[in-house]
């Protein structure tokens, strides 16, 4: 459980860096000094190209960065269990206490999983929140910055491309 720790610790650090952005100038200005003439010239190109483009980019480093920081043999071992169990416990409908111990088996396995899976995000959780407070800044007064279901429209558009080419990726890439 120690990693998990740093997890938070990193987690509270990214809040931390997000809630500064307006009253520590330096951050936000570092960002902007590496993004705009970068990110914002593509999507001040063309606006549609530059966010597919930008979203494939990003999705394709989480991808890459999943595949190398996570133990991809001990993650498809896992799966495979699990898989295995659930198999079982489909079987044992009429026997309610069986699937109630391979629930309580499925479910020893969720934090070794866990373990597993959210260690890239050590990685990527800051750069992520520093690029989101940018993406805020770059649609103020856009029609994008306007909310729909509680989170700006941009937010909508970056999460489907992003399941889109996640799922494109992982499957090229062979990531469990």
């Amino acid at each position: 459980m120690k990693g998990m720790g740093i997890l938070f610790l990193i987690m509270a650090l990214s809040l931390g860096i997000a809630f500064m952005w307006n009253s520590i100038p330096i951050i936000k200005s570092s960002v902007h000094y590496i993004l705009d003439p970068s990110a914002g010239w593509l999507l001040d190109l063309n606006f549609y190209l530059g966010i597919i483009l930008l979203c494939a980019f990003l999705t394709f480093v989480t991808t890459i960065i999943q595949k190398y920081a996570t133990d991809q043999e001990t993650i498809r071992k896992i799966k495979a269990e699990q898989k295995q169990i659930q198999e079982e416990i489909k079987k044992l409908k009429n026997q309610p206490e069986k699937m109630l111990e391979l629930n309580r088996k499925q479910m020893e396995k969720m934090p070794e999983m866990m373990q597993h899976t959210m260690r890239p995000l050590l990685y990527t959780f800051i750069p992520f929140v520093l690029l989101f407070r940018w993406f805020g800044d770059y649609f103020t007064g856009s029609a994008l910055n306007s909310t729909f279901l509680i989170f700006p429209k941009w937010v909508w558009i970056y999460l489907v491309l992003s399941i889109i080419f996640n799922s494109f990726f992982r499957k090229i890439l062979k990531v469990a």
